[in-house]
């Protein structure tokens, strides 16, 4: 990148778990984190989204601070540069804000100190950050990601066939991953930890087979979080009740909450939205779809993709 270029680096949020698929499911959506990016004198970032302007604007910024460890890591020093940044992703909401900011910070290191990281070293360095693939993965690699972590090592696989319409429900107030991690049990007993696994693995083949029935039948059955979840997140439960006879084949917390994505066939999120609407009026709506492409890094106006 050379002095008086601009690039543009956008990264798809995310949703996580899709039930049974506790920290090892993504899913990429079509709401973004994009970054313009400017070399500088100084340390700045523009907030274009006012739900940015709480955030610092100087070398703090967490996205920021990704970038310099990240430089950091590899012995580079990461140079000043001004960013603008918007962003469609509701914040502390389950849909991956948190990992598309990390994401955002290695793509930038990446380019601006010529690192030539492939996306697997991105994978592990992102999800060493987070603590698991799932939201950075789908937010790195588009479409639905299924992956595990095991010491530093991270293994994923991602499919970029699957079409569905998909209506996050979002209530007004935030929820933090930390509170929301804190109803989970400690332990699980190993008859009960075979059957959550195997209902997660039920869900996968029904996803991949197109079977939607089946999906939406063990994405009801999770054993991992939806229980304890409920107790914090009370819509969930009218959700998963109310959403079914409103054309939704399936029901799911979306990472920690308080989002709740219902799931239904391609041309049918429309309509289940209005319904949704008319029956829960205090949540507000998004209609979204599948980003199948994960996170990308370019020159505007040119095609060229710097990745």
């Amino acid at each position: 990148m050379s002095e008086g270029e601009m690039l543009i680096i956008k990264v798809p949020g995310s949703s996580a778990n899709l039930g049974p698929g506790f920290d090892s499911i993504g899913l990429a959506l079509n709401v973004y984190l994009t970054l313009e990016v400017e070399l500088a004198e100084n340390w700045e970032v523009i907030s274009l989204s006012e739900e940015l302007n709480a955030f610092p604007k100087d070398e703090t910024n967490y996205i920021f601070q990704i970038a310099i460890d990240t430089a950091g890591k590899y012995n580079k020093k990461l140079p000043a540069c001004r960013i603008k940044v918007k962003s469609d992703i509701p914040l502390a909401r389950g849909l991956g804000s948190s990992a598309a900011a990390i994401v955002a910070g290695i793509e930038l290191a990446d380019v601006l100190c010529k690192l030539h990281l492939s996306k697997q070293e991105k994978l592990e360095w992102a999800s060493n950050i987070e603590g698991h693939p799932d939201n950075v993965g789908a937010s790195l690699l588009g479409g639905l990601v299924i992956g595990c972590q095991f010491e530093d090592e991270v293994s994923i696989e991602s499919f970029h066939h699957l079409e569905m319409d998909i209506v996050a429900v979002i209530p007004k107030e935030e929820l933090l991953t930390k509170h929301s991690r804190g109803v989970l049990p400690q332990t699980l007993t190993y008859e009960n930890a075979v059957q959550a696994g195997a209902i997660g693995n039920v869900m996968i083949a029904a996803l991949l087979n197109g079977n939607y029935k089946q999906v939406g039948k063990m994405m009801r059955a999770d054993q991992y979080h939806h229980p304890y979840r409920k107790e914090i997140v009370p819509h969930l439960k009218d959700i998963e009740e109310l959403a079914p006879d409103l054309g939704a084949f399936g029901v799911a917390l979306s990472g920690a909450g308080p989002t709740v994505l219902c799931l239904a066939e391609k041309g049918a999120g429309m309509d289940l939205a209005t319904k949704l609407e008319k029956v829960l009026p205090e949540m507000a709506y998004r209609y979204l779809s599948i980003e199948q492409s994960g996170s990308k890094v370019y020159v505007p106006n040119k095609k060229r993709c710097l990745q």
